[in-house]
Protein backbone atom coordinates (compact mmCIF):
# COMPACT_ATOMS: atom_id res chain seq x y z
CA UNK A 1 0.00 0.00 0.00
CA UNK A 2 1.44 3.67 -0.84
CA UNK A 3 2.05 5.96 1.90
CA UNK A 4 -0.07 9.19 1.30
CA UNK A 5 1.32 12.77 2.73
CA UNK A 6 0.60 14.05 5.68
CA UNK A 7 -0.03 18.12 5.65
CA UNK A 8 2.68 17.99 7.77
CA UNK A 9 4.80 16.60 5.39
CA UNK A 10 3.35 19.05 2.20
CA UNK A 11 3.57 22.01 4.42
CA UNK A 12 7.31 21.32 5.01
CA UNK A 13 7.83 20.43 1.53
CA UNK A 14 6.06 24.04 0.47
CA UNK A 15 8.34 26.06 2.88
CA UNK A 16 11.54 24.42 1.97
CA UNK A 17 11.04 25.25 -1.90
CA UNK A 18 9.68 29.04 -0.23
CA UNK A 19 12.97 29.19 1.76
CA UNK A 20 15.47 28.56 -1.55
CA UNK A 21 13.31 31.87 -3.84
CA UNK A 22 16.63 33.82 -4.19
CA UNK A 23 16.43 37.50 -4.20
CA UNK A 24 15.58 39.67 -7.05
CA UNK A 25 13.06 36.50 -8.36
CA UNK A 26 9.46 35.44 -7.67
CA UNK A 27 7.87 32.50 -8.36
CA UNK A 28 3.87 31.75 -9.03
CA UNK A 29 1.92 29.54 -6.29
CA UNK A 30 1.31 26.88 -8.62
CA UNK A 31 5.43 26.89 -9.55
CA UNK A 32 6.20 26.41 -6.13
CA UNK A 33 3.44 23.80 -5.70
CA UNK A 34 5.10 21.58 -9.06
CA UNK A 35 8.52 22.07 -7.40
CA UNK A 36 7.20 20.57 -4.15
CA UNK A 37 5.92 17.51 -6.02
CA UNK A 38 2.24 18.61 -5.54
CA UNK A 39 1.14 19.75 -8.94
CA UNK A 40 -2.14 21.34 -8.78
CA UNK A 41 -2.35 22.87 -5.13
CA UNK A 42 -1.18 26.50 -5.43
CA UNK A 43 -4.27 27.44 -2.97
CA UNK A 44 -2.38 25.18 -0.30
CA UNK A 45 0.32 27.37 -1.40
CA UNK A 46 -1.26 30.56 -0.31
CA UNK A 47 -2.33 28.74 2.67
CA UNK A 48 0.93 27.74 4.12
CA UNK A 49 1.93 30.83 3.47
CA UNK A 50 -0.98 32.65 5.74
CA UNK A 51 -0.44 30.17 9.16
CA UNK A 52 3.48 29.63 8.64
CA UNK A 53 5.37 30.53 11.79
CA UNK A 54 8.34 30.89 9.78
CA UNK A 55 10.28 33.81 7.97
CA UNK A 56 10.12 33.14 4.72
CA UNK A 57 10.03 35.69 1.27
CA UNK A 58 6.36 35.45 1.13
CA UNK A 59 6.77 38.20 -1.15
CA UNK A 60 8.64 36.61 -3.81
CA UNK A 61 5.04 34.63 -4.56
CA UNK A 62 2.90 36.02 -7.16
CA UNK A 63 -0.64 34.55 -8.84
CA UNK A 64 -0.51 33.68 -12.18
CA UNK A 65 0.80 35.38 -15.20
CA UNK A 66 2.58 37.70 -12.66
CA UNK A 67 -0.05 39.43 -10.76
CA UNK A 68 0.53 40.38 -6.93
CA UNK A 69 -2.31 38.58 -5.03
CA UNK A 70 -3.42 40.81 -2.00
CA UNK A 71 -5.93 43.66 -2.75
CA UNK A 72 -4.80 46.93 -4.64
CA UNK A 73 -4.32 49.59 -1.96
CA UNK A 74 -3.75 47.44 1.01
CA UNK A 75 -1.21 47.09 3.37
CA UNK A 76 -0.36 43.93 2.01
CA UNK A 77 -0.11 44.65 -1.31
CA UNK A 78 2.02 47.67 -0.51
CA UNK A 79 4.60 46.11 1.31
CA UNK A 80 4.71 42.98 -1.08
CA UNK A 81 5.59 45.85 -4.20
CA UNK A 82 8.08 47.51 -1.79
CA UNK A 83 9.86 44.55 -0.63
CA UNK A 84 10.12 43.70 -4.55
CA UNK A 85 11.22 46.34 -5.63
CA UNK A 86 14.09 46.86 -3.05
CA UNK A 87 15.10 43.79 -4.64
CA UNK A 88 15.49 45.50 -8.16
CA UNK A 89 12.23 43.62 -9.31
CA UNK A 90 10.20 46.26 -11.22
CA UNK A 91 6.33 46.08 -10.01
CA UNK A 92 4.22 47.83 -12.79
CA UNK A 93 0.40 47.99 -11.88
CA UNK A 94 0.53 45.42 -9.74
CA UNK A 95 1.94 42.70 -12.18
CA UNK A 96 5.86 41.40 -12.54
CA UNK A 97 7.02 40.61 -15.88
CA UNK A 98 7.55 36.91 -14.77
CA UNK A 99 9.69 36.43 -18.36
CA UNK A 100 12.28 38.55 -16.70
CA UNK A 101 11.84 37.74 -13.02
CA UNK A 102 10.77 34.09 -12.68
CA UNK A 103 12.96 31.78 -11.00
CA UNK A 104 13.87 28.87 -12.65
CA UNK A 105 16.00 26.74 -10.69
CA UNK A 106 17.85 23.64 -12.60
CA UNK A 107 17.90 19.93 -11.55
CA UNK A 108 21.10 19.69 -10.00
CA UNK A 109 20.32 23.17 -7.65
CA UNK A 110 17.02 21.22 -6.69
CA UNK A 111 18.89 17.61 -6.12
CA UNK A 112 21.27 19.06 -3.57
CA UNK A 113 19.27 22.15 -1.77
CA UNK A 114 15.85 20.06 -0.99
CA UNK A 115 15.36 17.84 2.09
CA UNK A 116 13.22 15.33 0.08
Amino acid sequence: MRETQTGQNKQARIEAILALIPEGKVVSYGQVADLAGLPGRARLVGKVLRETDKVLPWHRVLGAGGKISLPRGSTGFDEQTGRLQQEGVPVIKGRVRMQEWQWQPDLAELLFLLPF
